[in-house]
C-alpha cells in the first residue's frame, strides 16, 4: 500500500544540490520564453517539491469543491470519478493523462472504470514514483507511464479513446500546443475532459492587488493562469466540439471552498501538515534543523516557495479571481471538418 506519510525533504536529486536547484528554478522563471524553456523551468519545479506536495497531499495533486459533509480524500476520489464518468470509460477503452504527477487519479480511475491509462509526465522522477506505485497497487496491467512532453507527445496519431488532465496544461506556456496535441493522439469521436487553473470573471488585470495574487501565483507553482474562456476558445480553435464548460469550485458547501484543504486541513496528519498552522510549524522546525544540517541547505527556500503558494492560492479564492477546477468536455468529430 501507497504510505499515507511522507518526508518532506525531496530525494530527487542529492541532498547538497539543494540550494543550487532552488537557484536553478528562480533562474529558469525569469528567463523562460520558449515552450522548451518551459518544460525544462516546470521540470525543475517538480524535482524540488514532489516530496512536499505528498507530505501534505498525498498522490493526487489537485483540489476539489467538497461537498455534502464529505472527507478532504472522499472529495479528491469523487472529484476523479466525476470526471471518469464524463470520458464514459470503461473496459477496453483506452486513456492518456497528461501531466499525471505521481498518478493518484490514474489508479483511481483505472480501479473504477477497469480501462487501461497511460501517465504521460515529464518528470522522470515523478514518473518513477507512478511506476513503483503502480506496481505496489497491483495495477501494472491496466496502468502504464511514458515519459514525454505534452506539448509534443509521443505517441502515434489516434492512439487513445480519452485524454484527460488534472490541473496540468495550466503549466504549458503555449496551451494551444496541448490542445493540437489532444486533437492529434485522439480516436475520431473520442473525449477529453479535464480541470485547470483559471482566472475567473471577477479578475481585474488593473486592479494592483489582483495583479500580485495571479503573480505569486504563477511564479510559486510554475505556470501562468489564464481566464476560463480562453480554455474554450483554445479547444475549439484546435478542432474540438466542446460539450461542456464550467466552474466546479461552486459545486463547494458554503464553508468548505477548495481552498479549505490550505486553512484548517482537517483532522489527520496530512491535514496538519497543508493547514496554515501546519506549515507555520514545518516552517519553524525546518528553520531549527537547517543549520544544525539535519535537513539540507536550502530546504527552507523551498518550503517559502510552497507557503507562498498557498497563500496566493487561498487570496485567490477569498477575493474570488481564481479556481483550481474549471472542467471542459470536448470531443474530436468524427469526420474532419
Amino acid at each position: 500500500m501507497i504510505a499515507r506519510f511522507h518526508n518532506p525533504i525531496t530525494r530527487a536529486f542529492r541532498s547538497e544540490e539543494t540550494v543550487e536547484r532552488v537557484s536553478e528554478y528562480r533562474d529558469a522563471y525569469a528567463s523562460t520564453r520558449s515552450n522548451a524553456e518551459t518544460a525544462s523551468m516546470v521540470a525543475a519545479y517538480f524535482r524540488l517539491i514532489t516530496d512536499f506536495y505528498e507530505y501534505g497531499w498525498g498522490p493526487s495533486f489537485h483540489f476539489a469543491p467538497i461537498v455534502d459533509g464529505a472527507s478532504f480524500d472522499e472529495s479528491l476520489t469523487a472529484y476523479e470519478h466525476y470526471l471518469g464518468e464524463a470520458l464514459e470509460l470503461q473496459p477496453g477503452r483506452k486513456a492518456i493523462d497528461l501531466g499525471s504527477g505521481v498518478g493518484g487519479p490514474q489508479r483511481s480511475l483505472a480501479r473504477k472504470f477497469g480501462c487501461s491509462i497511460t501517465a504521460l509526465n515529464i518528470s522522470e522522477y515523478q514518473l518513477e514514483k507512478c511506476a513503483e506505485y503502480n506496481r505496489k497497487a497491483g495495477l501494472t496491467d491496466l496502468c502504464s507511464v511514458l515519459h514525454g512532453d505534452f506539448m509534443s507527445i509521443p505517441v502515434e496519431d489516434e492512439s487513445f479513446d480519452a485524454v484527460y488532465q488534472f490541473e496540468a496544461v495550466c503549466h504549458a506556456r503555449d496551451k494551444s500546443v496541448v490542445y493540437d496535441e489532444i486533437f492529434r493522439i485522439l480516436k475520431p469521436g473520442g473525449l477529453y475532459a479535464g480541470y485547470d487553473w483559471s482566472m475567473t470573471p471577477s479578475y481585474d488585470p488593473t486592479n494592483p492587488e489582483h495583479r500580485e495574487v495571479k503573480e505569486r501565483i504563477d511564479y510559486s507553482n510554475a505556470l501562468e493562469v489564464i481566464p476560463a474562456a480562453d480554455m474554450v476558445d483554445g479547444l475549439r480553435a484546435a478542432g474540438l466540439e466542446v460539450l461542456a464548460a464550467h466552474d466546479r469550485a461552486l459545486a463547494s458547501d458554503p464553508g468548505t471552498a477548495w481552498y479549505n484543504g490550505l486553512e484548517s486541513g482537517g483532522f489527520s496528519i496530512r491535514g496538519l501538515a497543508r493547514s496554515t498552522l501546519g506549515r507555520k510549524l514545518t516552517t519553524a522546525v525546518l528553520r531549527m534543523l537547517e543549520p544544525l544540517r539535519i535537513v539540507p541547505k536550502g530546504t527552507c527556500e523551498v518550503h517559502h516557495l510552497l507557503n507562498m503558494a498557498a497563500d496566493s492560492l487561498v487570496a485567490g479564492g477569498r477575493l474570488g479571481i481564481f479556481s483550481p477546477n474549471y472542467f471542459c468536455k470536448a470531443r474530436k468529430p468524427l469526420q474532419k471538418p
